[in-house]
């Protein structure tokens, strides 16, 4: 309603909305309460199949944990608000602990668990994490930060010394979750995110956006519904990622599909799993989908399960999508566009089997209950169809803002509450999207975001280092790679493979630069802007 009344004072011509009618959405609701809205239905069938074990989750038996971990959570001190920072590859104690989290009042905050300490720290004590979860490989990475600021750590395998276990947690009495009443503005997920620009930063996702964006993914009706009941989802995305956390599991477990976790990416394995446990959902980015477009063992095994695949987190090519459809003539295939900030998808395409029937490069029609408008990059002023500008979002599931960053949320959220995305696009005749180009600095490494301004900040921390800027490289496999051109100090001579390793010690393995290029000065605007498409002019 207010959405409609905010559009009054405007050009209506050009807002545009969904093809789909909008529905209601229950966004009062908790998110847990939500997701499991409708268990009765499908309450003894499977919801979480642990690929690495076998062990397979009724819909009873995860909500149940879900609720134990909360009262588990209480009782360690874990109070309504506070942060609890998931260290983990894909494992279903991940779905406990986020569950169990918003039936609490808590807030999680996700991390890459290949962060190196410095990263991981950076983002606890940016979060003001109270409880750190692990694997006990990963315990290293956080001991120091956890002494330091005694915060404590807990295992879900195996504990180290000093460290809780996870079946503290598991082994409470689900009876004893205190009466905490959730408003639908509190925090419940807290993921990072370098957004349009900049540094990494946490944004902050409500009950009532996560609720929103599941509800547009997969509630009312609709001719391409991406999940259903009867499915069974596959899950090797990493769920500290908002594509997989929301996409894939939550949207899995509102409808009542089977979700089958994989804890890393390994094709023989996938090939394995989806024949065996007849996969008929399987969400990609496109690396995934060059690696399986180009693999020679997919005859060895019969995938006729697979019902849709979908692609999303960057842009996959038209040549890698056909000869998918070609490689596995069974699955609808689309692509997805959306961002953290907006609680994950905010485009879906029109699903098709024949390349025909899906225009090359279109990203899909905005989701319901959402406005959309292109905006010109000098004026501001909304644009007509087939007209380029920046791509701005309205509706209850973009984020409430960054944490602690008042200036970076008004850059990105306006006071008509429009989210700026960053994303140069148009829409055409029939309502479709399509992204052109990018203003936002963000390198995108096999849709994994990656900030130039944190390795220019790193660079710059060298004593031989003078200068320096990191633009993006175009690369066949990651998409996109960081390189660097540095201006070496007075008297310097470090070399190329002395800068790498420099980096490399001190980030995870996606924001590593492959290249580097020492130039005499970096081109700079009159404020001081590094002149990004003048340095990759160069490339």
């Amino acid at each position: 309603m207010e959405q409609q009344q905010s559009a009054q004072h405007e050009n209506h011509d050009f807002i545009f909305r969904s093809k789909l009618p909008d529905i209601n959405i229950p966004s009062h609701l908790p998110l847990h309460t939500y997701i499991f809205q409708n268990i009765s239905q499908f309450s003894h069938r499977p919801c979480l199949i642990n690929a690495a074990t076998g062990d397979c989750f009724t819909y009873a038996d995860v909500q149940l944990t879900a609720r134990r971990v909360a009262a588990g959570l209480t009782k360690l001190g874990i109070q309504h608000g506070d942060v609890i920072l998931l260290l983990l590859q894909n494992c279903p104690q991940f779905v406990f602990a986020f569950l169990g989290s918003s039936f609490c009042g808590a807030t999680i905050t996700t991390a890459n668990p290949f962060y190196t300490p410095a990263e991981v720290a950076k983002q606890a004590a940016a979060s003001n994490t109270k409880l750190i979860i692990t694997e006990a490989s990963f315990v290293d990475k956080v001991k120091d930060f956890a002494r330091e600021n005694d915060v404590r750590v807990m295992c879900v395998d195996a504990a180290p010394e000093g460290c809780l276990h996870f079946s503290e947690l598991t082994e409470a009495n689900e009876n004893d979750i205190p009466g905490v009443k959730i408003s639908p503005d509190d925090v419940v997920a807290l993921p990072y995110s370098s957004g349009t620009t900049g540094l990494p930063k946490g944004v902050m996702l409500t009950h009532k956006g996560m609720v929103t964006s599941v509800a547009q993914q997969v509630d009312g009706e609709n001719p391409n519904l991406y999940i259903r009941s009867e499915d069974v989802v596959l899950c090797v995305l990493p769920l500290f990622h908002i594509y997989a956390l929301c996409t894939v599991l939550l949207c899995s477990l509102r409808v009542g599909a089977a979700v089958l976790i994989m804890p890393k990416f390994d094709m023989v394995k996938l090939l394995e799993l989806v024949e065996k446990h007849k996969v008929s959902v399987t969400p990609f980015v496109p690396p995934i989908i060059l690696a399986i477009a180009k693999s020679e063992d997919l005859q060895r095994y019969d995938l006729s399960s697979i019902r849709m695949i979908i692609c999303a987190a960057a842009p996959v090519g038209e040549e890698v999508s056909n000869s998918m459809r070609v490689k596995v003539p069974s699955a609808i295939f689309g692509q997805g566009y959306g961002m953290t900030e907006v609680s994950s998808i905010s485009f879906s395409l029109g699903f098709a089997k024949e390349a025909v029937d899906v225009k090359a490069g279109s990203i899909g029609s905005v989701v319901r209950n959402t406005e959309l408008k292109i905006v010109d990059l000098q004026t501001s002023a909304s644009l007509p169809r087939n007209k380029a500008g920046e791509i701005c979002i309205r509706g209850n599931q973009i984020m409430k803002g960054y944490l602690n960053n008042e200036e970076a949320t008004k850059n990105t959220i306006d006071t008509e509450g429009w989210l700026h995305t960053g994303d140069i696009g148009y829409i055409d005749d029939d309502d479709e999207l399509f992204i052109v180009d990018r203003m936002k600095e963000l390198i995108k490494y096999k849709g994994f975001q990656v900030a130039p301004a944190e390795l220019e900040a790193i660079l710059i921390a060298h004593p031989d280092i003078s200068d320096a800027a990191v633009v993006s490289m175009k690369d066949e496999v990651a998409g996109e790679v960081p390189v660097a051109f540095v201006v070496r100090s007075k008297a310097s001579n470090i070399s190329e493979q002395e800068i790498k390793q420099y980096i490399s010690n001190q980030v995870v393995f996606y924001k590593r630069v492959t290249r580097v290029f020492f130039v005499g000065s970096i081109p700079k605007s009159a404020t001081g802007k590094i002149l990004r498409r003048e340095i990759m002019a160069r490339l």
